[in-house]
């Protein structure tokens, strides 16, 4: 015996009310994040302020796509966040290469383990740019099968089920 899919109405806000959640969280953790990282005036240089240039360009564009609701706002979110996990892992590599330049400073003769410990150790925070990782992600799954991005030739497919 096999089980008919839902209606789409019905996929449409299976998916949706999760989606406004998701999103609600994406705000919290880029405000969060923001907030952090100013209180912190992680703002000496270009390499500070791409955190925060990012997290507000993804302010931006996500009012964007909720006032406009359109394809190609929904591409620029899933756009942004992508840049938002880019900018992320460039500070996972600057954390991590400044903590360990100290390191070596500190202690020239350390090496294999015991440099790599000291490291993630170190005075900066090196996993916490980690965090844009995680919200980039968070904002991709909101993307999920965005009635935005639903052409009328799958919405036609899905409820004729061809």
């Amino acid at each position: 015996m096999t089980t008919s899919p839902l209606p789409l109405r019905e996929q449409t806000h299976a998916v949706n009310l999760p989606r406004g959640r998701l999103l609600g969280l994406l705000v919290v953790g880029l405000a969060g994040t923001g907030a952090e990282l100013l209180l912190l005036e992680h703002t000496e240089n270009f390499w500070q302020w791409l955190p925060l240039l990012l997290i507000a360009l993804s302010f931006a564009v996500l009012v964007l796509q909720y006032a406009t609701q359109r394809a190609a706002a929904v591409r620029a979110f899933r756009g942004t966040m992508l840049l938002l996990m880019v900018g992320g892992v460039i500070g996972l590599g600057l954390h991590f290469n400044g903590n360990r330049e100290f390191e070596l400073e500190m202690h020239p003769g350390q090496t294999g383990m015991k440099l790599f410990w000291a490291t993630l150790k170190g005075a900066t925070p090196a996993l916490a740019p980690g965090m844009l990782i995680l919200l980039g992600c968070l904002g991709l799954v909101c993307t999920y099968q965005h009635p935005a991005l639903v052409t009328s030739a799958q919405t036609t497919n899905q409820i004729t089920g061809k």
